[in-house]
């Protein structure tokens, strides 16, 4: 049984969103909602909800700042957007969920299942990824983002610049990090290597997406030496590819 609640100052996506949920999401047993940002701060304190579905852009207050006038988040949040890139990366850096006006029944009911499974670990961890989540989202620069790295024994933060590479296994992540530490995360490289492209990240083969601001030098043999003394692999198709944004960087 999970209780629900929506926040959208506009009342025809609210209508929309909750023939949705009634429809293809049986999971939500209950389920409220507010075209009213500051009556959405007291329901959510009533209410006590499992999920809520949060509009960014609203007037008067907006979803993030909502998010700063609550004492304690205890709750998964799945943020509603029209197109906000800037908005939509702090997002995904913060390891959080969102969805795309006009939504899809498809993309609704794939965000409900990534709660659903996340539930059991998350627990205790939202208040850290949405703390995260407003440090990113007020920063001027994107460089300065930390990136959240759910784990079941805790949520790490870094910085991109603190990530030398990273290494898929199936529909795992490794994380290769400065400090000597790695840490498997259950993401594919695809899904970071979206989130990173703009953070000086390349892929250079199937199974290794590098940070170029950490490579140190390159070998004849289509291999790349990092600053933590890791040798990878640049796979013969991407080769030109990796050598000219390497030549750039």
């Amino acid at each position: 049984m999970i209780k629900a609640l929506i926040i959208d100052d506009e009342p025809s996506a609210v209508s929309t969103l909750q023939l949705m949920v009634e429809r293809y999401i049986p999971e939500i047993t209950s389920l409220l909602s507010t075209n009213d940002a500051h009556e959405g701060i007291q329901m959510i304190k009533s209410l006590n909800p499992h999920l809520l579905f949060l509009d960014i852009q609203m007037p008067v207050i907006n979803g993030f700042e909502l998010l700063k006038q609550l004492p304690q988040i205890n709750f998964n949040i799945i943020f509603t957007t029209a197109y906000d890139q800037y908005a939509i990366e702090a997002i995904r850096f913060s390891a959080l969920d969102y969805l795309m006006k006009p939504i899809d029944a498809d993309e609704l009911s794939l965000a409900v299942n990534r709660f659903m499974s996340r539930q059991a670990f998350a627990q205790g961890q939202q208040q850290s990824l949405y703390n995260n989540l407003l440090h990113n989202i007020t920063r001027p620069d994107k460089k300065d983002f930390k990136m959240a790295l759910p784990t079941t024994q805790g949520t790490f933060f870094f910085k991109p610049e603190e990530i030398i590479r990273l290494e898929g296994e199936s529909n795992y992540t490794k994380f290769f990090l400065v400090n000597q530490k790695s840490i498997l995360i259950s993401k594919t490289l695809k899904e970071y290597e979206e989130i990173l492209s703009e953070h000086n990240f390349i892929r250079i083969h199937k199974s290794h997406l590098i940070n170029i601001k950490h490579v140190v030098s390159s070998a004849a043999d289509s291999v790349l030496i990092m600053t933590d003394s890791s040798k990878v692999e640049i796979s013969r198709r991407r080769k030109e590819m990796v050598m000219e944004a390497l030549r750039k960087g």
